[in-house]
C-alpha cells in the first residue's frame, strides 16, 4: 500500500530521488544531500529519510558497479570505523535529536568550508589521514540523520589531492558501507517499513535513470570545473539547510 501523499509531494519526491540519482552517479554526493530537506516541505523528515533508504542502496548498486576498482581502498577503510560510531550514535539519540539543530549545524559547516575553498585553495599539504576518523564518525552521524553524509566526507577526502575519478569512486563505494549500516537500525526503528518500502520500489526506475544522466554528465566536465561544482554544491546545500533549520 502505498503512502497517501499529495501530488506536490509526489513530486517533490520524484525531483529528490532524480537528483540523488545524479549525484551519486557522477557529482560525489554533493547534490544528494538536498533530498530529504526537499522532501520534508511535503512531508516529515523522518518519512522522507526512511522512503529514501532503499533507494539509495539500489542507487548504490549502480553507482559501485560503474565506479568499483577506481576507488581508494585505504581511504575507505579508514572511514569504515568511525561510520560505525556516526551511526550508533545516531541510532542511541534516535527521538531526542533537534532535526532543526542538526541542520542548522551541518548548513553552517558546508557554507564555511565552500567558503574557504573558494577564498583559499587546498593547502599545498595534504590533510593528515589522522583526521579520517572525526570526519567519518560525523559523516555516519549527519548520514543516519538526514542522509547528508557529504559535506564531512568532502572537508578530509578534497585536501588529500585525489583525482577526480579516485575522489568520486571513494566516496561512491564510502556512501555504499554507511547506507549498509544504517538498514539495520532504520528498520529497527521503524523508519524503513512496508509502505515505505512499496513507495520505494515504485521510484527505482527514476533512481536508475537519474544514476545512468550522472555517469553521462561527470565524464563531460573536466577537473577543475568539477571541483567547483562540488564545491558550488555544497554551498547550496548549506544555505538550504541553514533556511530549514530557522525557518
Amino acid at each position: 500500500m502505498l503512502p497517501d501523499y499529495s501530488l506536490i509531494a509526489w513530486l517533490l519526491i520524484l525531483f529528490s530521488v532524480y537528483l540523488t540519482g545524479v549525484s551519486k552517479g557522477g557529482f560525489a554526493g554533493g547534490f544528494g544531500t538536498l533530498s530529504v530537506p526537499l522532501m520534508a516541505l511535503a512531508i516529515s523528515p523522518t518519512q522522507a529519510a526512511g522512503l529514501l533508504l532503499p533507494l539509495l542502496l539500489v542507487m548504490d548498486v549502480f553507482a559501485v558497479k560503474a565506479w568499483w576498482g577506481k576507488h581508494d581502498r585505504a581511504e575507505v577503510w579508514r572511514f569504515v570505523p568511525g561510520l560505525f560510531i556516526g551511526v550508533t550514535v545516531g541510532t542511541l539519540l534516535f527521538g531526542s535529536l533537534s532535526e532543526q539543530g542538526v541542520r542548522l549545524a551541518l548548513g553552517i559547516l558546508s557554507v564555511v568550508f565552500a567558503a574557504y575553498m573558494l577564498l583559499k585553495p587546498v593547502a599545498k599539504k595534504p590533510i593528515s589521514s589522522r583526521w579520517a576518523l572525526p570526519a567519518a564518525s560525523v559523516c555516519g552521524f549527519t548520514s543516519f540523520i538526514a542522509h547528508a553524509g557529504a559535506p564531512p566526507m568532502n572537508m578530509y577526502l578534497m585536501p588529500r589531492k585525489l583525482t577526480k575519478e579516485t575522489f568520486i569512486a571513494t566516496c561512491t563505494v564510502t556512501y555504499a558501507v554507511v547506507n549498509t549500516i544504517k538498514l539495520g537500525p532504520y528498520m529497527w526503528l521503524g523508519e524503513v517499513n512496508m509502505t515505505s518500502a512499496w513507495a520505494s520500489l515504485l521510484l527505482v526506475p527514476v533512481a536508475w535513470i537519474g544514476v545512468r544522466n550522472g555517469l553521462w554528465l561527470q565524464s563531460r566536465v573536466n577537473e577543475k570545473l568539477f571541483y567547483r561544482l562540488v564545491i558550488l554544491a555544497m554551498f547550496l546545500v548549506g544555505i538550504n539547510l541553514v533556511w530549514q533549520a530557522v525557518s
